[in-house]
């Protein structure tokens, strides 16, 4: 079998986060991209939808990003009863 060789550019941050994930799927990054790029050619396109968030969500991820307006809740029934007030 014949192979091809990819090669990328990435940020180091995400880079490391998503190794650690797949680490813990047990997955290599190799894996990883073979799945992918079946995935891709099996469904004739990118096998997930890709959005721009909007403006309020692109801003509340940023927020959260930078540990901003976060509110913890102990339970998925107090985040519901949140908001009910």
């Amino acid at each position: 079998m014949k192979t091809a060789v990819i090669h990328a550019r990435i940020e180091p941050a995400i880079k490391s986060k998503a190794e650690g994930i797949l680490r813990k799927v047990g997955i290599s990054p190799t894996e990883a991209i073979r799945i992918f790029y079946r995935q891709i050619t099996l469904r004739g396109g990118i096998p997930f939808t890709v959005d721009v968030p909007n403006h309020i969500t692109a801003d509340t991820l940023d927020k959260s990003s930078r540990g901003e307006d976060i509110i913890e809740f102990d339970s998925i029934d107090d985040m519901c009863e949140s908001w009910e007030k």
